[in-house]
């Protein structure tokens, strides 16, 4: 069943409960996957577009947090935490760190990697494999810190 199934069937759960955080944040995302199809064409989106799409979602509001934390907006920190957590319902189990860090070790292994000059290449070539599963900036860290 995909994302937006889900999402369809949640939402009507959503307002039966009378719960608008989560309706709002819902009809967010299927607006989101809706604006990706029309964007390329698609009646429905394979698997791999719709978890970049909600990984975006999820971004943005993960950045929007730390400014408003940063701007001491405590009446917008609350509801955007709600958000997050209602997102990350959607995501797939991330990876820790131990398990970032042994694929990182291997990708560099297998493209033959030797120092930061092949960063973009190692960059290339895990992002695919963990798209939605780990955080973009962990993946780029763990690379700096393991080519160094």
């Amino acid at each position: 069943m995909s994302l937006f199934n889900d999402l369809q069937k949640d939402m009507v759960k959503a307002m039966k409960a009378k719960d608008k955080d989560r309706l709002t944040v819902i009809r967010g995302i299927r607006a989101a996957l809706q604006n990706e199809a029309i964007h390329l064409g698609k009646e429905s989106l394979p698997e791999d577009v719709e978890l970049s799409v909600l990984s975006r979602e999820l971004k943005q509001r993960k950045e929007s947090l730390v400014e408003f934390e940063n701007a001491n907006r405590d009446d917008l920190i609350e509801k955007l935490r709600g958000e997050i957590a209602i997102l990350e319902q959607y995501m797939p189990e991330q990876m820790d760190e131990v398990e970032i860090e042994r694929l990182v070790s291997e990708t560099i292994k297998s493209v033959g990697a030797t120092g930061k000059k092949d960063f973009g290449k190692v960059m290339g070539q895990i992002m695919p494999k963990v798209k939605g599963k780990a955080d973009g900036s962990l993946v780029q860290q763990t690379v700096n810190k393991l080519l160094n």
